[in-house]
């Protein structure tokens, strides 16, 4: 009897240990299969909805291309006599690029720009968020952990010549501070460089530019120099393509959210803290979140950035379309247009102004809202970082005690309220509740310096924003939270809704008007009209002609990125094809005012062109029929999108 029970219990200890090592493996496998679990649940929640066929009307008005807009077609090549730059010029211009994935972008565009207006050598510009970070793979340099060098010096070899590195000679002498260095503004004219940069070009054979505002060059360019303008598209467009690595992951992306044949929804928040200290949207948020606001306005306030007072009424710049929708906003619109609670929707930007916290509402009405890390493995991630060299974390030095005499003059010398309420008496402040990247608020006045770790950080953002960019403009459709169509500079949405519009103008882009929409948010209860037929009928107006226009004369004078037509493209239509009714208005500009595209872009769109069955016309009409709710016509009043004069009080500056 006593040998039977050793053997059950040998048995059952043998059994327990194997379980053991099965339940390892599998722990250790599940990494790798993070992504078909992704995968697997998007064709699970699609299994459970009778999903329209891509020919259909229900798939046409959510996903469809906007019919009026497919004769613009993209085309940056010159038009005029443009001769190959001189090889052997003998001046070279060096430039330092600071700033996030945006400014980057925008500044390089620019700076190719500057060096064919003065005929000079670019050495590839050197990108400072990757420089200044210490310990990143070494196989990368500046520029090339971003960008692809050799593509970009082979596109541009008709353009500028590029080259790596200054001569060694003038190299030493860079390092000897020889050369004089220039700090263009974003809105610098040609005037000033052929004024007062090409003077010292000549003098001096080598010049440095450091650019920090996004730009080094105006927006708009006199008509004689429209094939300037036509070389920002051509660097934009086709000269910088990331690095293959880059490339390769974000195609891969875009397969994964089209599992199934399905579509998807790109859909950028733009909370940013610099875009809501910019434009006093603090008092949108609470507690500490409006601290951290308020001393980057300040920052931004010393630094003649801003010229504005410290508080205004964050409320007031919400209604005249100065701060970001909300996320649970724009997932009112996008239940109003049609989408479904399942529809998969990717979560752009590299930060998110409030953390998880603030999209909690807007996953609640749509749960396959997914982002960079539940698409991709962290092994994926990491093989675009490339190996780094550790560094130590970051160092944690207890705060020294403070007297209740000091706390009580700190207390009394504080804001106006509210303002966070001090800890309760007697309780032990944990380590974790000062080692936030926002602990300082509480104990000193000024931001500290970051860390080795925080810019490391700084650098994978970049990475992570060329992500996102690959999969935003890939997108079947795509809706900013907030783009800076109204400010200083471009911005990430703008600059992706400028590429969906150059490379494929029919392309589902929404435009909105955060005015108009956060009115009728503020009238949700007491509309005048269904609520729904009305951001139905301004959203649809938005991917159109209307909403085109609308970013023509409101984002093109401060970016020429956000909307590069009609400079780099051309229309299959001839100007006496345009409707009588159009002729009478700003979007003849689309059509009437661009070259005929040449024939081997029209037999390239013949052969892949396809025709649907509906015109676009006619969609507005079929939505309030789905609905039911026709109105009669005295209350059915149509909704525009405002005017530019209507809309002047929407400058934040006002």
């Amino acid at each position: 009897m006593k040998s039977k029970i050793k053997w059950a219990a040998l048995a059952g200890l043998v059994l327990s240990f194997m379980s053991l090592l099965v339940h390892l493996f599998l722990a250790k496998s599940s990494v790798t299969l993070v992504q078909y679990s992704t995968v697997t649940a998007f064709i699970e929640d699609f299994n459970y909805l009778n999903t329209p066929s891509k020919t259909g009307f229900g798939y046409r008005k959510l996903w469809g291309k906007v019919k009026s807009l497919e004769p613009l077609q993209p085309f940056a090549n010159p038009r005029s006599t443009y001769p190959a730059p001189k090889k052997l010029n003998n001046v070279f211009i060096y430039a330092k690029v600071y700033g996030g994935f945006d400014k980057i972008r925008t500044s390089i565009c620019d700076l190719v720009t500057v060096s064919r207006l003065l005929n000079a050598t670019l050495v590839i510009p050197e990108i400072q968020e990757s420089t200044r970070s210490k310990g990143i793979s070494s196989k990368f340099k500046s520029f090339s952990y971003l960008y692809n060098e050799e593509q970009f010096i082979a596109a541009l070899r008709n353009d500028v010549t590029v080259v790596y590195d200054l001569p060694s000679d003038f190299k030493e002498a860079r390092k000897r501070k020889q050369f004089p260095i220039f700090k263009p503004k974003n809105s610098a004219s040609p005037s000033f460089y052929f004024q007062e940069v090409l003077p010292k070009l000549k003098e001096a054979k080598v010049i440095g530019l450091l650019l920090t505002d996004g730009g080094c060059l105006q927006s708009i360019l006199p008509p004689s120099l429209v094939e300037y303008q036509r070389l920002r598209c051509r660097v934009a467009f086709h000269a910088l393509h990331f690095r293959p690595e880059i490339i390769a992951l974000g195609h891969q992306m875009v397969e994964r959210l089209r599992g199934s044949g399905q579509p998807y929804l790109a859909y950028h928040p733009g909370l940013e803290r610099d875009a809501l200290a910019y434009h006093g949207c603090a008092e949108l948020f609470q507690d500490v979140h409006t601290q951290l606001i308020q001393y980057r306005r300040t920052q931004m306030i010393k630094q003649g950035i801003i010229n504005e007072k410290l508080h205004v009424d964050s409320h007031a710049r919400r209604g005249n379309g100065s701060c970001p929708l909300m996320p649970e906003e724009v997932g009112l619109f996008l239940r109003a247009m049609g989408y479904p609670p399942r529809t998969r929707i990717y979560l752009a930007g590299s930060e998110t102004f409030g953390g998880q916290r603030v999209l909690i509402p807007f996953r609640a009405m749509y749960t396959n809202l997914v982002d960079r890390t539940s698409l991709c493995t962290k092994q994926e991630l990491a093989n675009v970082i490339y190996p780094e060299t550790p560094l130590p974390l970051d160092s944690f030095e207890v705060p020294p005690q403070k007297s209740a005499k000091q706390l009580k003059e700190e207390w009394d010398k504080a804001g106006p309220r509210p303002r966070p309420l001090p800890p309760p008496p007697d309780r032990p402040l944990y380590r974790h509740e000062k080692e936030g990247w926002y602990g300082w608020i509480s104990e000193k006045d000024s931001e500290p310096e970051p860390s080795p770790n925080d810019l490391r950080d700084r650098v994978h953002r970049l990475l992570s924003d060329a992500l996102d960019y690959i999969v935003c403009v890939e997108a079947d459709a795509f809706f900013p939270g907030f783009n800076n169509d109204d400010s200083r500079s471009s911005d990430f949405s703008s600059l992706v809704m400028g590429h969906r519009l150059y490379e494929m103008a029919s392309s589902r882009t929404y435009r909105p008007n955060r005015k108009y929409l956060v009115e009728l948010l503020n009238n949700l209860y007491h509309s005048p009209r269904n609520w729904t037929l009305s951001v139905r009928e301004h959203l649809n107006k938005s991917v159109a002609e209307e909403g085109v226009m609308w970013e023509f004369h409101l984002s093109r004078p401060n970016s020429f990125l956000s909307h590069p037509i009609p400079e780099c493209s051309c229309t299959t239509v001839k100007p006496d094809e345009i409707p009588h009714s159009q002729k009478d208005s700003d979007i003849h500009i689309l059509y009437g005012q661009q070259e005929k595209c040449p024939k081997w872009i029209e037999q390239g769109l013949r052969t892949v062109g396809s025709q649907e069955s509906t015109a676009y016309e006619t969609e507005t009409l079929d939505d309030e029929m789905d609905l039911g709710q026709l109105e009669s016509d005295g209350n059915n009043e149509v909704d525009t999108i405002p005017s530019v004069e209507e809309d002047e009080e929407m400058d934040p500056n006002d």
